[in-house]
């Protein structure tokens, strides 16, 4: 088979050894090839533009980028385009936020090989593929209706709101977060207020207090 038969796909990830373990399995494929790689959005969005591939794969938590960010944009300006995520990120934390933002897929890095050559070929089949846990998870939201069901208020925080509680929580200041998500420091700011008030934190110790015991439960 030719090159440009086959499934072109582009890699979003910051870990090199594992962005080249990901490049082997789906080169291996006799229809699968990755015609790009980035370690950020900047990168990769330079690369969709000028290449236009068939997929994604994109890891959510980049060093100077937030690929929720990038998904929202694919799904934008280039909606024929199939986003797999693929991340270390607690499922039940990250996975609906995905495929709110755009994407067909998640599944988590330690999953197997096979499974991920899966979620791939289940997606472009144009089916949506997660865990057995998040279609569950899912279903019973759709059963029990979104209104009815009790959120924790980290859920109610806005994508960007998360990644800045994030960041926080990673040790990060203000002005190191507006650096990397490329907002200002008012911009953060602000947000940092708001997720006190969502969470109903008094202060910025509070918070910071919070953000940290928040990641090191759940990341």
């Amino acid at each position: 088979m030719n090159i440009q038969d086959k499934v072109r796909i582009i890699i979003v990830e910051d870990h090199e050894v594992f962005r080249l373990g990901i490049r082997e399995l789906i080169n291996h494929e006799p229809d699968l090839v990755v015609c790009a790689e980035a370690d950020n959005v900047n990168s990769a969005r330079e690369l969709i533009e000028e290449l236009a591939p068939d997929m994604a794969i994109i890891d959510i938590s980049l060093k100077k980028s937030n690929g929720l960010d990038l998904i929202q944009e694919i799904n934008a300006s280039h909606s024929h385009m199939k986003i797999l995520v693929l991340s270390m990120h607690d499922e039940l934390l990250y996975a609906e936020r995905s495929l709110q933002a755009g994407a067909q897929g998640y599944i988590m890095k330690q999953e197997t090989s096979k499974s991920i050559v899966k979620a791939i070929r289940h997606i472009l089949n144009n089916n949506i593929y997660v865990s057995d846990t998040i279609m569950e998870h899912l279903l019973n939201r759709v059963r029990s209706g979104q209104d009815n069901i009790e959120k924790s208020a980290v859920h109610t925080l806005s994508d960007r709101e998360f990644a800045v509680l994030r960041s926080i929580g990673e040790g990060r200041s203000t002005g190191e977060i507006a650096e990397q998500m490329n907002l200002s420091v008012r911009t953060i700011s602000t947000y940092r207020e708001r997720i006190k008030e969502k969470l109903q934190l008094k202060n910025a110790a509070e918070l910071v207090r919070y953000a940290i015991h928040w990641v090191e439960d759940n990341e």
